[in-house]
C-alpha cells in the first residue's frame, strides 16, 4: 500500500509541475515575463510571480477536472500563504513601491488552454 500511495503522489506531482510549466507558457504568449517559479519562502509558497509592465501577478495554479473546482481549491489558508510569500518577496525589491500587484488563478483542465483569472483573490 505505501509504495501505491508514493507512486500517486510522484504522478501529482509530476500533473502539478507540468501545470505550472503549461500556465507559465501561456503567460508568456499573453506578454508577461516569468520572474520567479516556485517561490518559496518559511511563510508559505507561490507558483509563479511573472511581470506585465509595471503589475506583479502573483499566481497559483491548479489543474482540476472543471474550472469551479481548480478556483475554489484556493482556499483562505492557501490564500494567506501566498500573501505572506508575497510579501517577503516584496521586500527584496528596491521599485516594490512603484508596482501594481494582482493575485491570481491559473486552472489547467485535461486538453484545454489554461484560464487565466485576474485578481482573483
Amino acid at each position: 500500500m505505501a509504495a501505491r500511495d508514493a507512486d500517486q503522489r510522484r504522478k501529482s506531482l509530476r500533473r502539478g509541475s507540468v501545470s505550472e510549466y503549461l500556465a507559465a507558457f501561456s503567460l508568456m504568449l499573453r506578454g508577461y515575463r516569468i520572474l520567479a517559479m516556485r517561490y518559496r519562502v518559511k511563510a508559505g509558497e507561490i507558483d509563479i510571480i511573472a511581470r506585465k509592465g509595471d503589475l506583479i501577478s502573483f499566481i497559483e495554479v491548479k489543474a482540476r477536472r472543471t474550472t469551479e473546482s481548480a478556483v475554489f481549491a484556493v482556499n483562505g489558508l492557501t490564500q494567506t500563504r501566498i500573501r505572506n510569500a508575497s510579501l517577503h518577496w516584496l521586500r527584496t525589491r528596491p521599485d516594490a513601491g512603484d508596482l501594481s500587484l494582482s493575485y491570481d488563478i491559473v486552472a489547467v483542465r485535461p486538453w484545454r488552454w489554461p484560464e487565466h483569472f485576474r485578481d482573483a483573490f
